[in-house]
């Protein structure tokens, strides 16, 4: 075995005065002549998914391809997505559907989106990347991570029940959650378990001992709820298990500087500089295993132009349709700009090397959105995507057409691609059995 090919091989030296190391990236020496294993164990990479939420639609008539299955072109909206087509899908003609409820404008599409239906009162079921956490993510310091790109903390990310995971809104402040003090250097010669973690976990050892006594002193319903608490505690103890193990060694990983954000805000600039941060941050806790779950959400209503008090949403309701044109200017340019953001949050996992690849490579992404068109608030005709294969667990470069049915369908397939089993997904009119086979490797 050559040198290079030890897994703890970090550079190391002197820096005013202080010991430095810096873990090397994935070399090519590091992996299989395909670039797609470890060399040392024979292990593929690890598999991620992430989501990106991003309200508002595109304009009818301006984003679906021009032909179906593969050898699509992307239409005008859709063309900042040309450099990554042949890693992409697009789905046409899926819906939402509303059982006879009311609709909540921006809210019921991105709940269908995320939770396979409209929840009843607080609870739900979990969202679908949680579901894939449960699969994917339970031996990451992260379950998951959640940001949003609008300043504020909401999300769609839900365990079961009422409990949400919070979005991130500073960069600053997930850099400090990810690589501030319990971040622990899978790359470091040395490693000290944290006596604190082994004081937390005797005793929430102590208390999963005595779960049976307590449980069989409640009734049906207490004992759910019980349950349902004792799950979370043995998830906190997994997790602090893996604080009292020396992490594996993960070459590609790399302590990236601070971030120095701007203020977080609905500003477009704003916007822009802060999701490139998100993105190496999500990027860089990735390749050193920090996760594999990731969450964006683009609540784009309040987006607005330096100088500007109207907002991409009023744009929506207020502008008049260019008759030229034959769509309104304003919104347009905001459709364009947010799927911008979007191409730069890919470029960044893929600028993210690993030996002959990139983070993007072992990602998936599935793109939703809360209505087709914006303007009256359909629930037909959405656009669906989803970016990337997961190393290989996905065939891409597709346009898909639904003709109607659920926009479910796509969730239920991701879920199925990352190995959960799980034969249906969504609730009423939006559950669906039918995955997208076409799609699965």
């Amino acid at each position: 075995m050559s040198k290079l090919q030890n897994r703890r091989n970090v550079l190391k030296g002197i820096m005013g005065g202080t010991a430095v190391t810096v873990g090397l990236p994935f070399l090519d020496a590091f992996l299989n002549t395909n670039g797609t294993a470890l060399a040392q164990s024979g292990a593929a990479l690890p598999t991620v998914f992430g989501t990106w939420l991003q309200y508002l639609g595109f304009n009818p008539g301006r984003w679906i391809p021009d032909r179906v299955g593969k050898g699509y072109n992307h239409n005008i909206e859709l063309k900042v997505f040309d450099p990554f087509k042949e890693r992409m899908n697009v789905v046409s003609g899926a819906n939402y559907f509303l059982d006879g409820r009311p609709v909540e404008t921006h809210r019921t599409g991105a709940q269908i989106a995320s939770l396979g239906g409209i929840p009843t009162g607080r609870d739900s079921g979990p969202s679908v990347d949680s579901i894939i956490a449960d699969s994917i993510g339970t031996r990451t310091r992260f379950r998951s991570l959640e940001v949003s790109l609008m300043g504020d903390r909401r999300s769609y990310s839900k365990r079961a029940g009422a409990a949400v995971n919070p979005s991130e809104p500073s960069p600053d402040a997930l850099y400090k959650r990810i690589f501030g003090p319990e971040f622990q250097d899978p790359n470091a010669g040395e490693f000290t378990p944290d006596a604190k973690v082994v004081a937390k976990r005797s005793v929430l050892s102590a208390v999963s001992d005595q779960r049976h006594a307590i449980m069989a002193q409640l009734g049906a319903s207490d004992r759910a709820r019980l349950d349902e608490y004792f799950s979370s505690v043995r998830q906190i103890e997994n997790q602090l298990a893996m604080k009292l193990e020396k992490p594996a060694p993960l070459p590609a990983c790399h302590v990236p500087g601070a971030k120095q954000e701007v203020q977080p805000g609905e500003e477009v600039a704003q916007v822009s500089t802060n999701t490139k941060l998100f993105a190496d941050l999500l990027a860089n806790a990735v390749a050193c295993g920090q996760t594999r779950v990731f969450n964006v959400f683009m609540d784009a209503q309040g987006a607005r132009k330096p100088g500007s008090t109207n907002g991409w949403h009023g744009y929506t309701h207020e502008e008049p349709i260019d008759e030229k044109l034959g769509y309104q200017k304003e919104v347009t340019w905001f459709i364009l700009w947010a799927n911008q953001v979007c191409a730069d949050f890919l470029t960044t996992l893929q600028t993210q090397k690993e030996g002959a690849g990139s983070v993007l490579d072992r990602t998936l992404i599935l793109w939703q959105t809360d209505h087709g068109y914006a303007r009256t608030h359909t629930m037909d005709n959405l656009p669906v995507m989803t970016i990337g294969n997961a190393g290989g667990r996905f065939k891409t470069g597709m346009h898909i057409p639904f003709a109607g049915d659920p926009a479910t369908r796509m969730g239920l397939t991701v879920m199925q691609g990352f190995g959960v089993s799980m034969s249906a997904w969504g609730s009423l009119s939006n559950q669906t059995q039918k995955p997208v086979t076409e799609i699965l490797a």
